[in-house]
């Protein structure tokens, strides 16, 4: 999808531009000449990309994380009891909040767009709805690469990575582990904030203990793989 310079990459950052403009919208939109109906439309799109966005997309990428523990445990679990697949159960709506039509987000650069072009529309309005743009330049994302590193505290591993200075374009870490098993790399987690404590107990035997990573943005890999980084960890 083409972006507007002022909508942030960062999906952590879209959070704070959509609840800003669906707030300010109103405050402006007798100046700016825009009817009711652009303003709910408006208000109702920016509900639901937020709450798409910001709540039934992790919901889902938990339960997909849950999806790939319950195949390894389908393959090499010992309870003694039939196994119990988990079922993605919808977060409920917030209050307030409906389904729109698909291009929600479309329709938002749309009217932007059609207040910038507004006469009425101030410097300080547009600074206040937040589509005055950046100058930033955003890095290659053909080429970003995690930078990988790793330290055993206690009875824990801790992955430790970064965002290589360009957090403002990037969503999130998506890491693998391969455990010394003979199952070759899993995904491990998709991460938000550098530095990634792996739970997984040690094992009954010390083993190598392998990870990578790619960076997110979107819901998609960017990037390249990081160097695979190794840490035997003890029984």
């Amino acid at each position: 999808m083409k972006r507007n310079a002022y909508y942030p990459p960062r999906q952590a950052d879209q959070f704070v531009w959509l609840a800003n403009f669906e707030n300010k919208l109103p405050g402006v939109a007798a100046i700016l000449g825009l009817t009711p109906a652009q303003v709910n439309g408006a208000v109702a799109d920016c509900n639901w990309l937020l709450y798409v966005l910001q709540t039934w997309l992790p919901a889902v990428r938990n339960w997909a994380q849950s999806g790939t523990d319950a195949a390894t445990e389908a393959q090499t679990g010992s309870d003694t009891t039939a196994q119990v697949l988990p079922v993605f159960t919808t977060p409920a709506l917030p209050a307030g909040v409906n389904p729109v039509l698909p291009g929600a987000l479309n329709r938002i650069f749309a009217l932007v767009q059609q207040i910038k072009d507004n006469n009425n529309c101030t410097d300080a309005i547009a600074t206040n709805l937040g589509i005055t743009g950046g100058a930033q330049t955003p890095p290659d994302l053909t080429t970003v690469q995690p930078a990988l590193d790793t330290a055993i505290s206690g009875n824990l591993v801790t992955v430790k990575w970064g965002w290589g200075g360009n957090s403002a374009y990037l969503d999130a870490c998506e890491i693998w582990v391969d455990r010394g098993d003979g199952k070759g790399f899993n995904l491990l987690t998709i991460d938000t904030t550098p530095g990634y404590t792996d739970t997984q107990p040690f094992p009954a035997a010390p083993a190598r203990w392998t990870y990578k990573a790619i960076y997110r943005l979107n819901d998609a890999q960017v990037g390249v793989w990081s160097a695979p980084v190794g840490v035997t960890v003890p029984a």
